[in-house]
């Protein structure tokens, strides 16, 4: 059975909204609508990322699909959907699809056309930048001639941008069983198994994108077609179109590619030898009945990709959220527990903190690798203690010493020294109260980091509370309890409101940010808390009353004037309320984490966490299908927005449903 499967009964609303994603390992992907309809400029069914896990290009973007029948070629019956500048829709080939399906490596969609079952299939191949489209079409009578024609929309152009068809120089040059088209530096390369290719170059003008345009992007672009690829049949007909970043020497082999996946991510989710002894099992995942899990750990797959080692070795990396997202530090420290930890993929885990201990720059990990340039920014204050972390939870969960003493603690040695000392953007530690103190009213160093404009919408130089909270917690990490204890002291003397107010979200000198946010939740959540049990219990009684909703926590009380309940508009007014009301759907995971904490996980606070935590995995079913949006409107209903596929929002929830055992 599919891990999802939607019943679309010809219908193009909801569907035109709900999203699906298939990625290849490498950083590039696939997604689109439920309806096979792009309503962004990043849906395609070939985003490459032609410098691993960057430098993506959105390849082929979609095909045309015709099919006639008995010879009548004045009647054609087009099962693609497609939008134009004029708001209007053609074809209408919702009108046949019946079911959209999604498990590991393929999206499915099943038409019925003229009595007529027709069946299109969607994988990636994994870690190449190759995608496969089937069609297998069953006639009512075995003497029905079928011709179906299949034409590629192409735009080959950095998948941040959009194709303009006078500024471009397509060139199609012909190949056996296909054609490659080229654009500058970029080739795509087609070819199908069966069939001829005709060619016919010709620019379809005015796709319409109606998510960028409620963005206030541009939302329109041009669309090159090399020809068409037909192919003739009596009764039955398959055929597989083929789509390569580079040349193809042979058809790949479907259900071999299929298996390849599903044994790379089998091995992914598989424990280590020790382990497997002490649990009596091989996976902590795959094996298991659990449907929320299964459908979390396919999720979870989607984050993880290749990137090289400073030395020329292999490395795994995480890729923070799809479509725009790479590979962030902050996101990924955050994540690693969930994806990686938890399901066991402890070689991942450790290629993942060694690609960033490699990085590490004045007691820095970068923040990004550049989309283009690969090259490492520091510009986070909280990443680096997150990597503290996420490397003495490896540690822990994997047993394994020797990677922790000879690679990963002398990167947590190195950062605590910088911090002490001072590094970037003036973080420091404050010699009077050993609390960290960073940035001025130009940064944004905590992950509350929108900018836009030359304005900083949430502004929290100074000593902010999470990144004290987990200054804390590392200290205790390194064995500095001397020190920590100092630092709880001038924490709670320093941060502490009343039992009605929580913690202050910023101390700068004589100002105190009294602001109701969810960074307090850290100082509960996090396994050394610097509060005393009762300081613990108010600050998440705060939290639940001001900021919990059925999707995560709010970023702001809505009691707060600046409060913004709609996420809507260009991107300065996004970013106005991006950390001002819209609520993150991985914050649910620190919030579960305390909530269960001071109530000494009795049997009533699990089952409340399992209900806090169900409306969340229901989202898998009804945004983006298979996945976990980055984040949701504060107001209700909560509408997802921003990226569809969010990594952490996917590790914390598959964290804590492990933990609960859902």
């Amino acid at each position: 059975m599919p891990l999802f499967s939607i019943e679309t009964y010809g219908e193009l609303e909801p569907h035109l909204r709900q999203e699906w994603l298939l990625t290849n390992g490498l950083g590039g992907f696939a997604a689109s609508s439920v309806v096979g309809c792009n309503t962004r400029r990043y849906h395609g069914l070939l985003c490459a990322a032609t410098l691993p896990p960057v430098g993506r290009i959105m390849a082929l973007n979609r095909l045309q699909e015709i099919l006639e029948l008995d010879g009548q070629a004045g009647h054609p019956l087009e099962f693609s959907v497609n939008q134009f500048r004029d708001k209007s829709i053609h074809p209408h080939g919702e009108r046949y699809l019946r079911r959209f399906q999604l498990d590991d490596a393929v999206a499915r969609w099943d038409y019925e056309i003229d009595q007529m079952r027709v069946v299109k299939e969607l994988q990636l191949i994994w870690r190449q930048n190759v995608c496969g489209v089937r069609y297998t079409i069953e006639a009512d009578r075995p003497d029905r001639k079928l011709r179906l024609s299949l034409l590629p929309m192409v735009s080959l152009r950095d998948f941040h941008a959009e194709r303009r068809g006078a500024d471009a120089g397509m060139h199609v040059h012909p190949a056996e069983r296909g054609a490659v088209i080229s654009e500058g530096a970029n080739s795509l390369h087609l070819l199908a198994e069966t069939g001829r290719f005709a060619a016919a170059p010709d620019w379809w003008y005015g796709h319409y994108y109606a998510i960028e345009a409620e963005r206030g992007q541009d939302d329109n672009e041009d669309l090159f077609t090399p020809g068409r690829f037909v192919v003739v049949g009596t009764g039955r007909l398959t055929v597989t179109l083929w789509a390569s970043m580079e040349a193809i020497p042979s058809p790949p082999k479907w259900d071999e590619e299929i298996a390849r996946w599903q044994s790379s991510f089998a091995e992914a989710c598989a424990l280590p030898e020790n382990l497997q002894k002490a649990k009596g099992r091989t996976s902590i995942i795959r094996e298991t009945d659990s449907v929320p899990l299964r459908r979390l750990a396919r999720a979870s797959a989607d984050f993880l990709v290749y990137r090289k080692l400073r030395d020329g070795t292999e490395g795994t990396s995480v890729v923070a959220g799809y479509p725009w997202f790479a590979d962030w530090g902050r996101d990924t420290m955050i994540s690693l527990p969930g994806l990686l930890l938890v399901p066991g993929r402890f070689r991942q885990a450790r290629q993942t903190l060694a690609v960033f201990a490699d990085y590490v720059s004045e007691g820095m990990i970068p923040n990004v690798f550049d989309d283009y340039s690969n090259e490492p920014h520091y510009n986070t204050v909280d990443a680096s203690l997150w990597f503290i972390h996420a490397c003495h939870e490896y540690l822990r969960l994997s047993g394994d010493a020797e990677t922790y003493q000879r690679k990963l603690a002398p990167a947590c040695r190195s950062i605590l020294d910088g911090y002490r000392t001072g590094t970037r953007f003036h973080i420091r530690m404050d010699e009077s109260d050993g609390l960290i103190t960073q940035g001025d009213e130009t940064t944004q160093l905590t992950w509350m980091d929108a900018k836009c404009g030359g304005v900083t919408f949430t502004p929290r130089q100074g000593k902010a509370v999470e990144i004290n909270a987990l200054w804390y917690h590392a200290l205790v990490l390194m064995g500095e309890t001397k020190f920590a204890a100092k630092v709880a002291e001038s924490f709670v003397r320093t941060f502490y409101v009343s039992p009605f107010r929580g913690l202050y979200d910023v101390v700068d000198g004589s100002k105190r940010d009294a602001s109701i946010r969810p960074n307090q939740i850290f100082a509960v959540s996090l396994p050394n808390s610097p509060l005393s049990l009762e300081q613990q219990a108010a600050v998440v009684e705060v939290v639940r009353r001001e900021l919990l909703t059925p999707a995560g926590l709010r970023t702001l009380s809505r009691s707060d004037p600046r409060y913004k309940g709609r996420y809507v508009g260009t991107q300065f007014e996004r970013d106005g309320a991006y950390h001002n009301g819209t609520v993150w759907a991985w914050l649910i995971g620190a919030f579960l984490e305390a909530y269960l904490r001071v109530n000494g996980r009795s049997p009533e606070s699990v089952e409340q966490a399992k209900a806090w935590l169900t409306p969340l995995l229901k989202q898998m079913e009804t945004g983006c299908i298979g996945q976990i949006h980055e984040i949701f409107e504060g107001d209700e209903p909560h509408r997802p927005v921003g990226c569809f596929a969010q990594a952490w929002s996917v590790a914390e929830v598959l964290r804590l449903a492990v933990e609960l055992g859902m």
